[in-house]
Protein backbone atom coordinates (compact mmCIF):
# COMPACT_ATOMS: atom_id res chain seq x y z
CA UNK A 1 0.00 0.00 0.00
CA UNK A 2 0.99 3.69 -0.94
CA UNK A 3 2.89 5.29 1.95
CA UNK A 4 1.45 8.88 0.36
CA UNK A 5 4.83 10.49 2.40
CA UNK A 6 5.33 14.19 1.37
CA UNK A 7 7.46 14.34 -1.54
CA UNK A 8 9.84 17.32 -1.73
CA UNK A 9 9.25 18.31 -5.32
CA UNK A 10 5.76 19.07 -4.39
CA UNK A 11 7.49 21.63 -2.06
CA UNK A 12 4.55 21.52 0.53
CA UNK A 13 4.87 24.62 2.36
CA UNK A 14 2.75 26.11 5.83
CA UNK A 15 2.68 29.47 6.94
CA UNK A 16 3.53 30.36 10.33
CA UNK A 17 -0.25 31.85 11.15
CA UNK A 18 -1.60 28.14 9.99
CA UNK A 19 0.35 25.85 12.51
CA UNK A 20 0.79 28.70 15.13
CA UNK A 21 -3.70 29.57 14.83
CA UNK A 22 -4.21 29.74 18.39
CA UNK A 23 -8.01 28.24 17.30
CA UNK A 24 -9.77 31.88 17.19
CA UNK A 25 -11.97 32.46 14.74
CA UNK A 26 -15.03 35.03 14.13
CA UNK A 27 -17.72 33.80 16.97
CA UNK A 28 -14.86 32.73 19.65
CA UNK A 29 -11.68 33.11 21.67
CA UNK A 30 -8.25 31.20 21.21
CA UNK A 31 -8.67 27.49 22.43
CA UNK A 32 -4.57 26.64 22.29
CA UNK A 33 -1.80 28.23 23.85
CA UNK A 34 0.44 30.53 21.83
CA UNK A 35 3.43 28.69 20.51
CA UNK A 36 6.39 30.22 18.72
CA UNK A 37 7.77 30.39 15.40
CA UNK A 38 10.61 27.69 16.42
CA UNK A 39 7.71 25.43 17.69
CA UNK A 40 6.11 25.83 14.38
CA UNK A 41 9.35 23.95 12.53
CA UNK A 42 9.43 21.71 14.82
CA UNK A 43 6.06 20.76 14.39
CA UNK A 44 6.77 20.97 10.73
CA UNK A 45 9.92 19.45 10.28
CA UNK A 46 8.70 16.21 12.19
CA UNK A 47 5.59 16.10 9.50
CA UNK A 48 7.75 16.33 6.61
CA UNK A 49 7.35 19.54 5.65
CA UNK A 50 9.28 21.55 2.65
CA UNK A 51 9.22 24.72 4.49
CA UNK A 52 7.43 27.42 5.84
CA UNK A 53 5.64 31.04 5.03
CA UNK A 54 5.66 34.13 7.28
CA UNK A 55 3.89 37.58 7.18
CA UNK A 56 6.48 39.63 8.42
CA UNK A 57 4.64 39.94 12.07
CA UNK A 58 4.34 36.17 12.54
CA UNK A 59 7.96 36.05 12.80
CA UNK A 60 8.67 39.38 14.17
CA UNK A 61 6.32 40.89 16.78
CA UNK A 62 5.23 44.58 15.02
CA UNK A 63 6.48 45.98 19.16
CA UNK A 64 9.43 44.14 18.81
CA UNK A 65 12.91 45.86 19.82
CA UNK A 66 15.46 45.91 17.19
CA UNK A 67 17.08 43.34 20.08
CA UNK A 68 14.41 41.47 20.17
CA UNK A 69 13.92 40.57 16.19
CA UNK A 70 17.74 39.75 16.25
CA UNK A 71 17.06 36.87 19.10
CA UNK A 72 14.02 36.18 17.20
CA UNK A 73 15.42 35.65 13.53
CA UNK A 74 18.56 33.90 14.95
CA UNK A 75 16.45 31.42 16.79
CA UNK A 76 14.55 30.96 13.86
CA UNK A 77 17.16 30.24 11.42
CA UNK A 78 18.56 27.61 13.91
CA UNK A 79 15.17 25.98 13.62
CA UNK A 80 14.45 25.66 9.93
CA UNK A 81 18.32 24.49 9.76
CA UNK A 82 17.64 21.55 11.95
CA UNK A 83 14.28 20.55 10.20
CA UNK A 84 15.39 21.00 7.07
CA UNK A 85 12.39 23.77 6.15
CA UNK A 86 13.24 26.66 3.92
CA UNK A 87 11.14 29.73 3.51
CA UNK A 88 9.81 30.01 -0.38
CA UNK A 89 7.51 32.95 0.31
CA UNK A 90 7.01 35.84 2.33
CA UNK A 91 4.21 38.67 2.68
CA UNK A 92 3.37 41.81 4.62
CA UNK A 93 0.77 42.12 7.26
CA UNK A 94 -1.41 44.64 6.08
CA UNK A 95 -5.06 44.21 7.51
CA UNK A 96 -4.47 43.36 11.34
CA UNK A 97 -3.50 46.71 12.46
CA UNK A 98 -5.57 49.34 13.60
CA UNK A 99 -4.02 51.90 11.20
CA UNK A 100 -5.19 49.51 8.12
CA UNK A 101 -8.71 49.90 8.77
CA UNK A 102 -9.75 51.82 5.86
CA UNK A 103 -7.22 49.89 3.78
CA UNK A 104 -3.25 50.26 3.30
CA UNK A 105 -2.34 51.05 -0.60
CA UNK A 106 -5.49 51.91 -1.12
CA UNK A 107 -6.26 53.94 2.11
CA UNK A 108 -7.32 57.75 1.59
CA UNK A 109 -4.40 59.03 3.72
CA UNK A 110 -1.25 59.73 1.68
CA UNK A 111 0.64 58.88 5.02
CA UNK A 112 -0.82 55.83 5.79
CA UNK A 113 -0.38 54.59 2.26
CA UNK A 114 3.19 55.53 2.82
CA UNK A 115 3.43 53.70 5.85
CA UNK A 116 2.63 50.39 4.21
CA UNK A 117 4.96 50.77 1.19
CA UNK A 118 7.23 51.06 4.25
CA UNK A 119 6.28 48.47 6.05
CA UNK A 120 6.21 46.07 3.02
CA UNK A 121 9.42 47.25 2.02
CA UNK A 122 11.00 46.09 5.50
CA UNK A 123 9.13 42.97 5.12
CA UNK A 124 10.66 42.55 1.79
CA UNK A 125 14.36 42.77 3.24
CA UNK A 126 13.26 40.65 6.32
CA UNK A 127 11.78 38.00 3.69
CA UNK A 128 14.45 38.21 1.28
CA UNK A 129 17.34 37.48 4.36
CA UNK A 130 15.54 34.34 5.08
CA UNK A 131 15.54 33.38 1.45
CA UNK A 132 12.45 34.20 -0.23
CA UNK A 133 11.79 34.39 -3.60
CA UNK A 134 7.67 35.28 -3.62
CA UNK A 135 6.04 38.12 -2.50
CA UNK A 136 2.61 37.75 -1.91
CA UNK A 137 -0.19 40.14 -1.45
CA UNK A 138 -3.58 39.91 0.27
CA UNK A 139 -4.95 43.32 0.52
CA UNK A 140 -7.38 42.26 3.19
CA UNK A 141 -8.30 46.07 3.89
CA UNK A 142 -8.35 47.24 0.51
CA UNK A 143 -11.89 48.01 0.23
CA UNK A 144 -14.66 50.30 1.40
CA UNK A 145 -18.29 49.32 2.95
CA UNK A 146 -19.93 52.76 1.36
CA UNK A 147 -18.57 53.72 -1.91
CA UNK A 148 -19.37 57.31 -0.72
CA UNK A 149 -16.21 56.94 1.30
CA UNK A 150 -13.49 55.92 -1.20
CA UNK A 151 -13.28 56.68 -5.10
CA UNK A 152 -12.77 53.00 -6.33
CA UNK A 153 -10.85 54.66 -9.79
CA UNK A 154 -8.59 55.98 -7.10
CA UNK A 155 -8.37 53.15 -5.18
CA UNK A 156 -7.46 51.18 -8.33
CA UNK A 157 -4.65 53.78 -9.07
CA UNK A 158 -3.09 53.90 -5.81
CA UNK A 159 -2.06 50.17 -5.39
CA UNK A 160 -0.60 50.15 -9.07
CA UNK A 161 1.40 53.21 -8.26
CA UNK A 162 2.28 51.02 -4.77
CA UNK A 163 2.82 48.02 -6.98
CA UNK A 164 5.26 49.54 -9.02
CA UNK A 165 7.34 50.76 -6.36
CA UNK A 166 7.56 47.93 -4.73
CA UNK A 167 8.85 46.60 -7.83
CA UNK A 168 11.18 48.86 -8.45
CA UNK A 169 12.63 48.35 -4.56
CA UNK A 170 13.03 44.62 -5.65
CA UNK A 171 14.61 45.38 -8.63
CA UNK A 172 17.38 47.64 -7.29
CA UNK A 173 18.04 45.68 -4.07
CA UNK A 174 18.37 42.59 -6.31
CA UNK A 175 16.11 40.63 -4.41
CA UNK A 176 14.64 38.79 -7.62
CA UNK A 177 11.56 38.62 -5.97
CA UNK A 178 8.36 37.36 -8.28
CA UNK A 179 4.65 39.17 -6.84
CA UNK A 180 1.81 37.30 -6.38
CA UNK A 181 -1.79 38.89 -5.89
CA UNK A 182 -4.31 37.01 -3.86
CA UNK A 183 -8.16 37.81 -4.25
CA UNK A 184 -10.73 37.21 -2.31
CA UNK A 185 -14.66 37.70 -3.36
CA UNK A 186 -15.57 39.41 0.47
CA UNK A 187 -14.34 39.35 4.12
CA UNK A 188 -13.26 41.56 6.60
CA UNK A 189 -14.14 44.58 4.17
CA UNK A 190 -18.23 45.14 3.00
CA UNK A 191 -16.75 45.44 -0.52
CA UNK A 192 -13.06 44.13 -1.70
CA UNK A 193 -11.35 45.92 -4.04
CA UNK A 194 -10.00 42.97 -6.54
CA UNK A 195 -12.64 40.05 -5.93
CA UNK A 196 -11.39 37.39 -7.76
CA UNK A 197 -8.76 36.22 -9.66
CA UNK A 198 -9.69 37.53 -12.84
CA UNK A 199 -9.46 40.70 -11.51
CA UNK A 200 -5.37 40.66 -11.08
CA UNK A 201 -4.74 39.10 -14.12
CA UNK A 202 -6.51 41.92 -15.93
CA UNK A 203 -4.25 44.85 -13.33
CA UNK A 204 -1.43 42.76 -14.13
CA UNK A 205 -0.76 44.19 -18.01
CA UNK A 206 -1.22 47.66 -16.98
CA UNK A 207 1.96 47.27 -14.54
CA UNK A 208 5.38 48.62 -15.01
CA UNK A 209 7.08 45.19 -14.76
CA UNK A 210 3.98 42.67 -15.47
CA UNK A 211 6.48 40.02 -16.15
CA UNK A 212 7.22 40.18 -12.41
CA UNK A 213 3.76 39.91 -11.47
CA UNK A 214 1.36 37.26 -11.02
CA UNK A 215 -1.04 35.26 -8.86
CA UNK A 216 -1.84 33.53 -5.50
CA UNK A 217 -5.39 31.97 -5.80
CA UNK A 218 -6.77 30.90 -2.58
CA UNK A 219 -9.21 27.90 -2.68
CA UNK A 220 -11.31 29.16 0.19
CA UNK A 221 -11.81 32.65 -1.19
CA UNK A 222 -13.29 31.67 -4.69
CA UNK A 223 -15.34 28.73 -3.43
CA UNK A 224 -16.90 30.83 -0.41
CA UNK A 225 -18.46 32.89 -3.27
CA UNK A 226 -19.96 30.24 -4.71
CA UNK A 227 -17.71 30.15 -7.81
CA UNK A 228 -15.16 27.23 -9.30
CA UNK A 229 -11.95 27.74 -8.23
CA UNK A 230 -10.56 25.41 -10.71
CA UNK A 231 -11.09 27.71 -13.61
CA UNK A 232 -9.72 30.87 -11.74
CA UNK A 233 -6.65 28.62 -11.80
CA UNK A 234 -6.71 26.85 -15.06
CA UNK A 235 -7.02 31.15 -16.46
CA UNK A 236 -3.86 31.63 -14.06
CA UNK A 237 -2.30 29.02 -15.47
CA UNK A 238 -3.02 29.57 -18.79
CA UNK A 239 -1.75 33.00 -18.76
CA UNK A 240 1.86 31.56 -17.25
CA UNK A 241 0.83 33.65 -13.93
CA UNK A 242 0.30 31.37 -11.38
CA UNK A 243 3.17 31.61 -9.04
CA UNK A 244 2.09 30.38 -5.62
CA UNK A 245 -1.41 28.20 -4.58
CA UNK A 246 -3.13 28.17 -1.41
CA UNK A 247 -4.39 24.80 -0.89
CA UNK A 248 -7.44 24.76 1.98
CA UNK A 249 -10.84 23.94 1.98
CA UNK A 250 -14.40 25.69 2.59
CA UNK A 251 -17.87 25.24 2.66
CA UNK A 252 -19.84 27.19 0.23
CA UNK A 253 -21.51 30.46 1.39
CA UNK A 254 -19.44 30.51 4.99
CA UNK A 255 -16.80 32.74 6.72
CA UNK A 256 -13.47 32.36 4.96
CA UNK A 257 -13.36 28.98 7.24
CA UNK A 258 -9.70 28.13 6.10
CA UNK A 259 -10.28 23.56 6.64
CA UNK A 260 -7.78 21.55 5.99
CA UNK A 261 -7.41 20.77 1.88
CA UNK A 262 -9.61 18.10 0.85
CA UNK A 263 -11.63 17.78 3.68
CA UNK A 264 -14.84 18.83 2.32
CA UNK A 265 -15.17 19.58 -1.79
CA UNK A 266 -13.05 15.73 -2.51
CA UNK A 267 -14.20 16.48 -6.16
CA UNK A 268 -13.01 20.14 -7.03
CA UNK A 269 -10.15 19.38 -4.69
CA UNK A 270 -9.43 16.00 -7.05
CA UNK A 271 -10.30 18.27 -10.27
CA UNK A 272 -7.44 21.07 -8.67
CA UNK A 273 -4.74 18.21 -8.34
CA UNK A 274 -5.31 16.62 -11.46
CA UNK A 275 -5.12 20.35 -13.08
CA UNK A 276 -1.86 21.00 -11.18
CA UNK A 277 -0.11 18.09 -12.16
CA UNK A 278 -1.42 17.78 -15.67
CA UNK A 279 -0.34 21.30 -16.87
CA UNK A 280 3.39 21.02 -14.76
CA UNK A 281 3.11 23.58 -12.26
CA UNK A 282 6.34 23.60 -9.78
CA UNK A 283 5.54 26.34 -7.66
CA UNK A 284 5.04 25.79 -3.83
CA UNK A 285 1.98 24.12 -2.59
CA UNK A 286 0.71 26.38 0.26
CA UNK A 287 -1.31 25.07 2.87
CA UNK A 288 -3.05 28.33 3.78
CA UNK A 289 -5.40 26.39 6.77
CA UNK A 290 -5.49 25.54 10.36
CA UNK A 291 -6.58 22.62 12.34
CA UNK A 292 -10.23 22.47 13.75
CA UNK A 293 -10.97 24.49 17.08
CA UNK A 294 -11.16 21.79 18.66
CA UNK A 295 -7.41 20.11 18.10
CA UNK A 296 -4.50 20.61 20.30
CA UNK A 297 -1.16 20.70 18.97
CA UNK A 298 -0.58 16.92 18.81
CA UNK A 299 -3.65 17.11 16.48
CA UNK A 300 -2.28 20.09 14.42
CA UNK A 301 0.36 18.50 13.58
CA UNK A 302 -1.96 15.37 12.09
CA UNK A 303 -3.79 18.28 10.40
CA UNK A 304 -0.19 19.28 8.43
CA UNK A 305 0.36 15.44 7.67
CA UNK A 306 -3.49 15.06 6.37
CA UNK A 307 -2.96 18.30 4.07
CA UNK A 308 0.34 17.20 2.15
CA UNK A 309 -1.22 13.22 2.30
CA UNK A 310 -3.85 14.28 0.94
CA UNK A 311 -2.74 15.47 -2.24
CA UNK A 312 -0.23 12.81 -2.66
CA UNK A 313 -3.56 10.41 -2.70
CA UNK A 314 -5.37 13.03 -4.57
CA UNK A 315 -1.92 12.81 -7.31
CA UNK A 316 -2.20 9.42 -7.67
CA UNK A 317 -5.91 8.86 -8.27
CA UNK A 318 -5.15 11.76 -10.70
CA UNK A 319 -2.63 9.14 -12.98
CA UNK A 320 -5.16 6.49 -12.49
CA UNK A 321 -8.23 8.68 -14.24
CA UNK A 322 -5.64 9.59 -16.91
CA UNK A 323 -4.22 6.22 -17.67
CA UNK A 324 -8.08 4.86 -17.11
CA UNK A 325 -8.81 3.31 -21.03
CA UNK A 326 -12.64 3.71 -20.68
CA UNK A 327 -12.39 7.20 -19.34
CA UNK A 328 -9.96 8.19 -22.18
CA UNK A 329 -11.81 6.72 -24.91
CA UNK A 330 -14.77 8.89 -23.70
CA UNK A 331 -12.59 11.72 -23.69
CA UNK A 332 -11.79 10.92 -27.30
CA UNK A 333 -15.82 10.19 -27.68
CA UNK A 334 -16.43 13.41 -26.12
CA UNK A 335 -13.62 16.03 -27.69
CA UNK A 336 -14.49 15.56 -31.97
CA UNK A 337 -11.39 17.18 -33.69
CA UNK A 338 -11.18 18.16 -37.49
CA UNK A 339 -8.23 19.37 -38.89
CA UNK A 340 -9.54 21.16 -42.07
CA UNK A 341 -12.01 23.82 -39.88
CA UNK A 342 -9.25 24.35 -36.63
CA UNK A 343 -7.24 25.88 -39.61
CA UNK A 344 -9.52 28.06 -40.62
CA UNK A 345 -10.56 29.18 -37.28
CA UNK A 346 -7.01 29.07 -36.05
CA UNK A 347 -6.67 32.27 -37.15
CA UNK A 348 -8.43 34.98 -38.88
CA UNK A 349 -7.96 35.75 -42.91
CA UNK A 350 -10.51 36.51 -45.54
CA UNK A 351 -9.93 33.63 -47.28
CA UNK A 352 -10.53 31.65 -44.09
CA UNK A 353 -13.51 33.77 -43.31
CA UNK A 354 -15.06 32.91 -47.01
CA UNK A 355 -14.25 29.23 -46.36
CA UNK A 356 -16.20 29.55 -43.01
CA UNK A 357 -18.90 30.44 -44.14
CA UNK A 358 -19.86 28.23 -46.94
CA UNK A 359 -18.94 25.39 -44.96
CA UNK A 360 -21.88 22.61 -44.55
CA UNK A 361 -22.31 22.71 -40.91
CA UNK A 362 -25.73 21.41 -39.70
CA UNK A 363 -26.74 22.26 -36.31
CA UNK A 364 -29.77 19.40 -35.87
CA UNK A 365 -26.62 17.07 -36.83
CA UNK A 366 -24.35 18.78 -33.84
CA UNK A 367 -27.20 18.93 -31.51
CA UNK A 368 -27.40 15.07 -31.57
CA UNK A 369 -23.47 14.20 -31.16
CA UNK A 370 -23.57 12.42 -28.01
CA UNK A 371 -21.99 13.30 -24.80
CA UNK A 372 -22.33 10.68 -22.51
CA UNK A 373 -21.07 13.12 -19.85
CA UNK A 374 -23.24 10.94 -16.54
CA UNK A 375 -21.30 8.47 -17.67
CA UNK A 376 -17.27 10.50 -17.62
CA UNK A 377 -18.20 11.88 -13.93
CA UNK A 378 -20.02 8.41 -12.56
CA UNK A 379 -16.49 7.43 -13.57
CA UNK A 380 -14.54 10.02 -12.19
CA UNK A 381 -16.55 9.49 -8.67
CA UNK A 382 -15.41 6.14 -8.91
CA UNK A 383 -11.70 7.00 -9.35
CA UNK A 384 -11.88 9.53 -6.09
CA UNK A 385 -13.62 6.90 -4.07
CA UNK A 386 -11.45 4.25 -4.92
CA UNK A 387 -13.87 1.35 -6.36
CA UNK A 388 -11.98 1.43 -9.80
Amino acid sequence: MPAYDPDPKMKFTFGLWTIANPGRDPFGGPTRETISPVDVANILGEAGAYGINFHDNDLIPIDASPAQADTIKKDFKKALKQNGLVVPMATTNLFSDPVFKDGAFTSNNAKIRAYAIQKTMRAMDLGAEFGAKIYVFWGGREGAESDATKNPIDAIKRFREAINFLCNYSIEQKYGYKFAFEAKPNEPRGHIYFAVTGSYLALIPTLDYPDMCGVNPEFAHETMAGLNFVHHVAQALEMKKLFHIDLNDQEMGRYDQDFRFGSVSYKAAFHLVKLLEDYNYNGPRHFDSHAYRQSDYQDVKEFAKGSMRTYMILKEKAAKWNADKEIQALRNEINLGDPNLEKLTKKYNSGNAKKLLEAPLDRTDLANARLPYERLDQLTAEVILGTR
